[in-house]
């Protein structure tokens, strides 16, 4: 376990301020863009093209946030540093977060795009399904989590597990749809992000706004884990604390 004097996650101030202050800039000019600006009016997508700003960096920024976490818990079963299983559980939990985002925006694109006037909010779609069964076995790295006590083994049980769910991940987000019919870019085959899915005009928008949601993770990925550690600082304090009392005692 790292002294408190020794943070885990060696991030300088400033090099963190630089990153907030440039990801709130361009958060703050993709919103304005993305719900004010002027777009190109493709078709079937039209006005809700913009959504292309929001659904589609959210999946870039769970396959960013899963595959560190993964990295974190391949590096935890090799030395059993119990930061690496902090890390490897504040990545997954971010990428269990946006994933949801994906999920619902994506909803949302659908319902008022192929949709509008049927009722339909869920449509089964391959990559949408898929994409629900992907945090479903994210969800489940949560739950074994919560359901092992003891620090060592419970880190050791879900870095394996972490480490298959990582492995589902290209399958279920991107080799499987392409094999089937779909309404996402790709299904079938067919090339993702086409000039009737991206045009041109907005890819000054998109690209930065994928930019932005990966650096707002970093940002909450920094802050978790030093919540994180400063939590395990404080209950191996207590821990050393009630022992020294136990000892006192007798």
């Amino acid at each position: 376990m790292p002294s408190p004097a020794q943070p885990p996650f060696p991030v300088g101030r400033r090099l963190y301020r630089v990153v907030r202050g440039v990801v709130v800039v361009t958060l703050t000019s993709i919103l304005a863009a993305g719900f004010l600006g002027e777009i190109p009016q493709l078709d079937i997508l039209e006005q809700s093209a913009r959504n292309l700003y929001f659904h589609v960096p959210m999946w870039f920024t769970l396959m960013a946030a899963t595959i560190v976490s993964a990295y974190h818990s391949a590096q935890y079963l090799r030395s059993g540093d119990r930061i690496r299983d902090l890390r490897a559980r504040e990545a997954a939990r971010l990428g269990l977060i946006f994933g949801g985002l994906g999920i619902i925006t994506g909803m949302v694109w659908a319902r008022f795009t192929w949709y509008e006037g049927t009722g339909v909010w869920w449509n089964f779609d391959p990559k949408q399904s898929m994409a629900a069964v992907l945090l479903l076995i994210y969800a489940g790295y949560f739950v074994l989590r919560d359901a092992i006590d003891a620090p060592r083994t419970r880190g050791r049980i879900a870095a394996v597990y972490n480490l298959f769910a990582v492995v589902t991940m290209p399958f279920l987000l991107y080799i499987l749809p392409r094999q089937m019919p779909s309404l996402h870019p790709g299904g079938e085959g067919s090339p993702a992000f086409s000039q009737t899915d991206l045009a041109p005009a907005m890819r000054w928008v998109f690209y930065p706004s994928v930019l932005a949601f990966l650096g707002l993770c970093w940002l909450l990925y920094t802050q978790r884990v030093r919540l994180a550690w400063l939590r395990e600082v404080l209950r191996q304090k207590a821990l050393g604390a009630a022992h020294d009392d136990e000892g006192a005692g007798r």
